[in-house]
C-alpha cells in the first residue's frame, strides 16, 4: 500500500517510523510518505492560509496549495508496476474532519484493501470547500470523524487511521489470529488477557484459564466480551 500524508507539520509523523509499522516500511509492504503542504506555495512566507469569506474568526487554508499538492500526489505512478505499465488506481483521498463519517474497526478494514491512500491534514477553520469538490474529479473522497470532538489539527487523526489501518495489511502483524480476537472486530469488546504469575498481591488469574479445557475457556471468553460490552459501552449491543 502506498500513503501519502500532506500536512504543514510533517514531523508530527515520525512516530510512524516506530514499531510494527516502521518495520513494513523496511520491508517495503507499506510505502508511507509524508509531504509538507508549504512545498507547494510560491510567495516568500510560504502562506497556506487567509482570512475568510464571509467574515468570521480564525483563518482558512487556501486552494491552491492544496490543489497542486492533489495534482502531484495522484498523478505520479504509486509504484514501479504502474509507472512501467502506464496504469494506475484512483486514490481514496481522506481528510479528516468533525463534519465527516466517524472512523471504525470497519471503516479501517474497507481502506486496507485500497492501493494508494492521500491524507490531507487541515488546519486553522478548515480547507477551502472547493478543494473537497475538486479532489473527488481525481480519486474517492472521503471524510472522516475520530469522534464528536475537535483537535486543532488533522494530524492525531491521521496517526490514528494510518496504525488502524496499516497494522491490518497483510504481513504487518506476525501473528494474523491476533487481529481476529480484538476488541470492536467481531462488534464486541475483547476479554481482559493474562499472563504470569498466576498469583500477583494476592489477585489471582481466573481459575479456568489454568484448566486446560480450549471449549470452556473459549466460552468464557466469549461471556467476558458481552459482559465488559454490557458495561462499557451497551451502545454496540443494540440491535
Amino acid at each position: 500500500m502506498r500513503i501519502d500524508v500532506v500536512s504543514i507539520f510533517p514531523s508530527y509523523f515520525d512516530g510512524l517510523t516506530l514499531s510494527l509499522l516502521g518495520k513494513a516500511q523496511e520491508t517495503g509492504i507499506l510505502d508511507l510518505r509524508v509531504h509538507d503542504l508549504r512545498d507547494w506555495t510560491h510567495d516568500r512566507h510560504r502562506t497556506v492560509d487567509d482570512t475568510p469569506y464571509g467574515g468570521g474568526a480564525g483563518m482558512v487554508m487556501k486552494p491552491e496549495p492544496w490543489g497542486e499538492a492533489l495534482d502531484a500526489l495522484t498523478s505520479a505512478p504509486v509504484d514501479e508496476r504502474a509507472q512501467r505499465d502506464g496504469t494506475r488506481a484512483k486514490p481514496t483521498i481522506i481528510f479528516p474532519s468533525p463534519a465527516g463519517e466517524v472512523f471504525t474497526q470497519a471503516t479501517a478494514r474497507e481502506l486496507a484493501t485500497r492501493e494508494h491512500l492521500i491524507f490531507g491534514c487541515g488546519r486553522y477553520e478548515g480547507i477551502d470547500e472547493r478543494v473537497f469538490e475538486y479532489a473527488a474529479e481525481l480519486g474517492e473522497v472521503r471524510l472522516i470523524s475520530l469522534g464528536d470532538y475537535v483537535l486543532n489539527g488533522g494530524e492525531v487523526a491521521v496517526m490514528a487511521m494510518t496504525e488502524a489501518i496499516g497494522r491490518l495489511i497483510p504481513g504487518v502483524v506476525g501473528n494474523p489470529e491476533s487481529l481476529v480476537e480484538e476488541s470492536h472486530e467481531d462488534g464486541l469488546l475483547e476479554y481482559g488477557s493474562y499472563t504470569k504469575p498466576s498469583v500477583w498481591r494476592d489477585l489471582e488469574v481466573p481459575p479456568i484459564l489454568l484448566s486446560g479445557n480450549h471449549g470452556a475457556i473459549a466460552a468464557w471468553r466469549r461471556e467476558q466480551q458481552l459482559e465488559r460490552t454490557r458495561a462499557r459501552r451497551p451502545d454496540l449491543l443494540e440491535g
